[in-house]
């Protein structure tokens, strides 16, 4: 570090220093709490400035669950009655309801001018190229960041109600352990991270979404009003309370597998000081809890994951059982709450300190191109796949393509906004070893303007984690999907590499938001069919396609089901959607009548764009020539290059490859391969490759990922997976637009027979039972009748499938519960375990 840069931090620091009296300054009296204050046994002594619930509500907290509405009234009331908490809005979520959040510590923190030095200082902090002795002197004043959020899932109630009795003692309690942590920590209350879906008694949001997996991407209002103000305060400790099923109380450490980018110190918190202090509460107080099963740190769109790689935190997820009271539950949750709050506060000085060393790391480990092992975290475990050997100290985004141009652009909006420093080579530049994405390297000559991310900041790990090639998955367990390179997603050219570079190039300058796409000055008159109004597969699918179409393409359509079809509804219309959804419950809603409307429409001249369940429903109706497999393969969520066919109206704009999100989804071979205009290649070709798991995934070589078939006068588009999967795939959604939006091709193959029709139809009788059960386990042959009685104990039905040396199971889930929700979708690893079985994979929903 230059001397330069060494005395513009110190100057920055001292300018920071002078904003407040040097006593705001200085290490609180009683900073380090005396033998005899015990952070939950200590009676709590409140001031009474601040209105009890009972005053604002009528009942206290705990005695049943508070509406979003209550939340915000009572967390306003705390606000305006006292100097240690101030309060504000972080977003509006799509139905016009406010995320309100209170920010509690010292008054001199919470004045507008402290909050500002309290940025100042942990900017920083978050800073490598800060001095040591510098950053010494902001750790020994400087308090702690520490978060509590709650309700991301709106029918996950309790860890709210326990958020708002943290904040009223905060603001109000004068005893040892509550000074204790206000002389140590600020802390940010956000109780309600999905007001819509609490109100709605709903896990999703307003269009379906799972607002604890779009962290990363921040499509939803909620999430990126969040993250927003996570950039503004970033913690150290971010608390995420949820609910399952039962009444056990799940705290780290967690599961395997384990993002090999995660900070050390942050697994060595999460894992050493939080994880041990609540295990000694809750077991002082006889509380059953377990730890290290069922909750993984793997996929990056997670409220542990993205705090803990994003801003070096100690992201921590909690699950109370929902089956428990609500007294008990608010109980537990708070205690976890509380207890987390102290012992970092016990800690503060020393959490400071890694945490900035943390960064240093960061720095260091990008300019030598070091990437992080895999690690084991749980014994007993193997690590089946370790992150390579290679040398990555940089990122490169093309931008020379205009087709790509607006993909490209999201990508580097998503990195900045997450404070990755971006910048553009103004001249050309030589990479000796550029490999892009899933090709080997070979030098190659970058052109200007090319995107270049060093991983040589502060922010590396996040960097690998937004824009790897591979996740490298340790361990086959997985509770969510394995894949989510930004480059992939988007279908964004780009690569790495490992050489020492000094390119010429300038700051990129702030990407702003997306502007919604071209469109054709005549629009088609669209329907979208919603196969189930229950259906957690139809929810999400349908919502993601809404949100598309309302937020992002801005496209009218007509929402309908099975009922509206069978009443006429198609009338007037010229493309008809249909999301994933239970096809066969579909084909009975519609009755006789529907599926002749449906059908008579089709061949009338309308177009059908279906995907997953829609195309399943398509092939069941003779309306596509179509063979439609069960996969013997374990993808539970991984991508694929494909080949798109050039000429076709779904081509615009896309290239000749993209990349698919694929999820053990249904194998399609159409009866004409001229009707395949995304396919897979060959898995023994240059351009087969997959990011994420992937085992026995050649049947895929050669398949077909969209077909285009005419259909009398009409078209049926079919996609065997997800193109739009949480409208993060802007690559393949884009091929969707174009279906939905672009010309029929100038000439298509002869249509199917009616007898050709019935037999896919036949070839897919039994292939939902597969799609729609998430629940599974693949196991080596020799251990299948052990497997089964494992699965058997559970009481529940499932599929058996041999392929080969292996044996797949698929459990009945037919609400399609999540794991968390589910009564024993949790315990089947364990329970594999005990009965010595390593399974080759295990996909939870």
């Amino acid at each position: 570090m230059g001397a330069r840069v060494r005395i513009a931090a110190g100057a920055a620091v001292v300018a920071v220093l002078g904003l407040l009296p040097a006593t705001a300054l200085a290490p609180p009296a009683g900073a380090t709490p005396s033998a005899a204050c015990d952070p939950t046994m200590t009676p709590a002594h409140y001031r009474g400035g601040v209105p009890d619930p009972t005053q604002v509500l009528g009942f206290d907290l705990g005695s049943r669950e508070v509406t979003a509405a209550e939340s915000d009234r009572y967390l306003t009331a705390v606000a305006a009655a006292s100097p240690r908490v101030v309060a504000g809005t972080a977003a509006t979520s799509w139905q016009g309801r406010p995320l309100r959040y209170a920010i509690a510590g010292r008054p001199e923190w919470v004045t507008p001018i402290g909050l500002r030095l309290l940025e100042a200082s942990t900017k920083a902090l978050r800073d490598p190229r800060t001095p040591a002795p510098v950053a010494r002197a902001l750790a020994a004043h400087t308090p702690a960041i520490l978060w509590v959020t709650a309700n991301v899932h709106g029918n996950e109630e309790s860890g709210t109600d326990a958020a708002l009795r943290t904040l009223r003692d905060l603001a109000d309690r004068d005893d040892c352990a509550a000074r204790h942590i206000l002389d140590n920590a600020v802390v940010v209350v956000l109780p309600i991270q999905n007001p819509d879906g609490r109100e709605a008694d709903n896990r999703r949001n307003g269009y379906g979404f799972d607002l604890n997996r779009d962290w990363f991407a921040r499509t939803q209002p909620e999430t990126d009003g969040k993250l927003a103000l996570l950039q503004k305060f970033p913690p150290v400790l971010y608390i995420d309370a949820h609910e399952m099923g039962g009444t056990s109380y799940f705290f780290p450490p967690n599961a395997d597998p384990i993002y090999h980018e995660l900070p050390d110190q942050s697994v060595d918190w999460i894992d050493h000081v939080y994880g041990p202090a609540m295990a000694a509460e809750f077991n002082r107080r006889g509380i059953d809890f377990f730890n290290q099963d069922v909750y993984d740190l793997f996929y990056l769109g997670y409220g542990d994951s993205v705090p803990s790689t994003g801003f070096l935190a100690a992201g921590m997820t909690f699950e109370k059982g929902g089956d428990s009271p609500i007294s008990d539950r608010t109980q537990e949750q708070y205690l976890t709450q509380w207890v987390s709050l102290s012992a970092a506060a016990d800690a503060r000085v020393t959490i400071l300190n890694q945490w900035h060393a943390g960064y240093v790391q960061a720095y260091q480990q990008g300019r030598a191109g070091l990437l992080e092992p895999n690690q084991i975290f749980n014994p007993g475990h193997e690590i089946s796949t370790p992150v390579p050997a290679r040398t990555v100290r940089s990122y490169f985004i093309r931008a020379d393509d205009p087709a790509h141009a607006g993909e490209a652009a999201q990508v580097i909006r998503r990195l900045q906004r997450m404070g990755v420093a971006v910048s553009r080579l103004t001249r050309p530049l030589r990479v000796p070893d550029y490999r892009p994405y899933g090709r080997p390297a070979a030098s190659a000559t970058l052109p200007a303007g090319t995107y270049w991310i060093s991983l040589a900041q502060g922010q590396k790990h996040w960097i690998q984690g937004m824009l790897n090639e591979d996740t490298y998955v340790p361990f086959p367990y997985f509770y969510d999907v394995t894949a989510w390179s930004l480059p992939l997603l988007g279908n964004v050219p780009g690569g790495s590499s490992g050489a020492l570079l000094n390119p010429a190039a300038v700051p990129a300058a702030p990407v702003a938001a997306p502007r919604p796409p071209a469109l054709p000055r005549k629009l088609p008159s669209i329907g979208v069919l919603s196969l189930s109004a229950t259906s957690a597969s139809a929810v999400e699918s349908t919502g993601w396609l809404r949100y598309q179409l309302d937020q992002v393409w801005h496209l009218p359509y007509r929402l309908l089901t099975p009922a509206d079809v069978a009443a006429g509804g198609l009338a007037g219309l010229d493309r008809l959607l249909v999301p994933n959804g239970p096809a066969p419950a579909a084909q009975t809603a519609l009755g006789p009548a529907g599926v002749a409307a449906l059908t008579g429409w089709v061949r009338g001249g309308g177009q059908y764009v279906g995907w997953r369940g829609g195309t399943l429903l398509a092939a069941r109706l003779g309306l596509a020539d179509v063979q439609l497999a069960n996969p013997t393969s374990d993808v539970p969520g991984s991508m694929f290059r494909v080949n798109v066919k050039p000429g076709s109206p779904l081509a615009a704009g896309v290239g000749p490859t993209a990349w698919q999100f694929y999820e053990y989804d249904l194998v399609m071979r159409p009866a004409n391969p001229a009707n395949a205009v995304i396919s897979y290649p060959a898995a023994d070709s240059p351009d087969w490759f997959s990011s994420g798991f992937a085992s026995n995934a050649a049947e895929l070589g050669g398949t077909a990922a969209a077909v285009d078939e005419p259909v009398g006068a009409g078209r049926a588009v079919l996609f065997a997976a997800e193109p739009n999967f949480r409208a993060l795939t802007d690559g393949t959604a884009k091929l969707l637009l174009n279906a939905i939006v672009g010309p029929s091709p100038a000439a298509a193959p002869a249509a199917p027979t009616a007898a050709a029709a019935q037999t896919a139809a036949e070839r897919t009788a039994d292939g939902l039972g597969w799609l729609e059960s998430p629940i599974r386990v693949t196991v080596a042959a020799a251990d299948a009748d052990r497997a089964a009685a494992v699965l058997s104990s559970f009481g529940s039905g499932w599929i058996r499938r041999p392929l080969g040396d292996r044996v797949a199971f698929a459990l009945d889930n037919p609400a399609g519960l999540t794991a968390d929700q589910h009564p024993f979708a949790a315990r089947v690893p364990a329970a594999l375990r005990a009965a010595g079985i390593s399974p080759i994979a295990v996909a939870l929903p």
